[in-house]
C-alpha cells in the first residue's frame, strides 16, 4: 500500500523498478544512478538485526534493502536537510515506516545517535571524488553528492568499524581507479576485504566501479569474482535486468 505525501513543485516521484518502490527526487539536484543498485544486488544480508546506510541521499538504499532483506531495522544516515527530508517522505510513501530510520545526521558524529557495535551490515555509495578532482556539480546538492566535500573514504570507513561489531559485514561500491585507497582504507581501518568485483560498461571496456565486501576483524583472504557488465547489445545485460526483476 501506498500513502500519499507531499511533492514540491520542483520534485518528481518516480519508479525505482524494484517491487513498485518509488522515490521522492529534486528535478534539477541529486538523482540517483545504477551504482546503489548494483551495491544492493552484491550485499549479501541475511540478518535480521539492523542495517546502516551512510550518506543515504533519497534513501534508494533503505528503501531497497526494506524489499530484499528481512533486516528488522534499516537506518539511513544523511547530511543534507533537503535529502534527508525526501528519504523520509519516500519512506512513508512507500509505506515502509515501520523498518526504516532516516537521521538527518553528520555521519562523522556518528556516536551522538547510535551506539557501537549496533549495526550487523553497513553500506556505503560514498562521494567518490577528492574535493580537488574533476569539476564540482552545478549546485550544491549534486556537489555534496558526488565530491568529498563533508566526509571522505576515511570517514566512511571509521564510521562503519564503529557500527559494526566483530564479524559484521561492510559493503561499498567506488570507482575502479580508487581501488587501492579502498582496499587500503578498509584494512586500516579493520574491515578485512573478502570479496571483490569489477563492473565494466560493456565488454572490453577497463573497469569503471568496484564493488567490495569487507569484514570487521575478519581473517586476510579475499575472493575476486568473475566481472560484471552493464550493457550488452540490446540495453542492460539480463544479469542487471535480474536485479530489477526483469530477466
Amino acid at each position: 500500500m501506498v500513502v500519499d505525501v507531499p511533492l514540491h513543485a520542483d520534485e518528481t516521484l518516480d519508479d525505482l523498478r524494484l517491487g513498485g518502490l518509488r522515490v521522492i527526487q529534486k528535478k534539477d539536484g541529486y538523482r540517483f544512478s545504477l551504482d546503489p543498485v548494483l551495491l544492493c544486488a552484491f550485499a549479501q544480508i541475511q540478518s535480521e538485526g539492523t542495517v546502516c546506510d551512510l550518506g543515504c541521499g533519497s534513501g534508494v538504499i533503505p528503501l531497497i534493502l526494506a524489499r530484499k532483506t528481512r533486516a528488522c531495522r534499516i537506518v539511513g544516515i544523511e547530511i543534507q536537510p533537503e535529502l534527508a527530508d525526501r528519504a523520509r517522505r519516500s519512506v512513508l510513501h512507500n509505506n515502509l515506516q515501520d523498518r526504516v530510520e532516516i537521521l538527518h545526521q553528520d555521519l562523522r558524529s556518528v556516536r551522538e545517535v547510535m551506539a557501537a557495535e549496533s549495526c550487523q551490515a553497513v553500506l556505503a555509495n560514498p562521494p567518490y571524488r577528492r574535493p580537488q578532482s574533476g569539476r564540482l556539480a552545478p549546485g550544491d546538492e549534486r556537489a555534496r553528492a558526488r565530491h568529498e566535500l563533508h566526509g571522505g573514504l576515511e570517514e566512511f570507513l571509521a564510521c562503519s568499524a564503529y557500527l559494526l561489531g566483530t564479524g559484521g559485514r561492510f559493503y561499498m561500491v567506488h570507482l575502479a581507479e580508487r581501488i587501492t585507497d579502498v582496499l587500503v582504507g578498509m584494512r586500516q581501518a579493520g574491515l578485512e576485504p573478502k570479496r571483490l568485483r569489477c563492473v565494466h560498461s560493456r565488454h572490453g571496456d577497463q573497469a569503471c566501479l568496484v564493488l567490495v565486501e569487507g569484514r570487521r576483524g575478519g581473517a586476510p583472504g579475499m575472493v575476486v569474482e568473475a566481472p560484471l557488465f552493464i550493457y550488452g547489445e540490446n540495453g542492460y545485460t539480463a544479469e542487471v535486468l535480474g536485479m530489477y526483476g526483469e530477466s
